[in-house]
């Protein structure tokens, strides 16, 4: 479901991927805090759209400003166990990993996704970008689904 927020200038392009943090202190007091402050902390999104003619607003978080974008969920890229990963399956996280120079760590503590919630997976991609675990996981690249609003 498409909906329309304020975003930074910056990040006013379609495709951008970002995950809503919330209220930040510089938020009080705004007057656009409605239309900011209108999707769910903790989840991530996809600008699919950027309100032409609109204007860039002030912003006390934003220092080039924000402008009205459409947005939709997004799912997330994330290795899991590859014991059950199939399509349509639900599955968490293994857990961290401290091992940050791994090709595979972005998509082992992705952004926007909780260890300790179980998410559906949409997509089986396949291989994960390491030729080999660290902490000897078995894991397989898949997509999650977007979580529901």
């Amino acid at each position: 479901m498409t909906k329309v927020t304020l975003i930074g200038t910056r990040l006013a392009a379609v495709g951008t991927e970002f995950t809503y943090r919330g209220e930040a202190p510089a938020c009080e007091g705004c007057p656009y805090r409605g239309q900011c402050l209108n999707l769910t902390e903790g989840h991530r999104y996809r600008v699919t759209g950027v309100r032409e003619g609109g204007q860039t607003l002030e912003c006390g978080v934003h220092d080039t400003g924000v402008r009205a974008v459409e947005v939709e969920p997004a799912g997330a890229l994330a290795n899991v166990a590859s014991k059950g990963a199939f399509a349509g399956s639900r599955t968490a996280l293994e857990g961290p990993c401290p091992y940050t120079e791994c090709p595979s760590h972005t998509y082992c503590e992705p952004e926007g996704v909780e260890f300790d919630e179980e998410y559906q997976i949409a997509e089986v991609v396949g291989d994960p970008p390491h030729d080999y675990c660290m902490l000897e996981r078995d894991l397989t690249l898949v997509e999650f689904a977007p979580q529901e609003e």
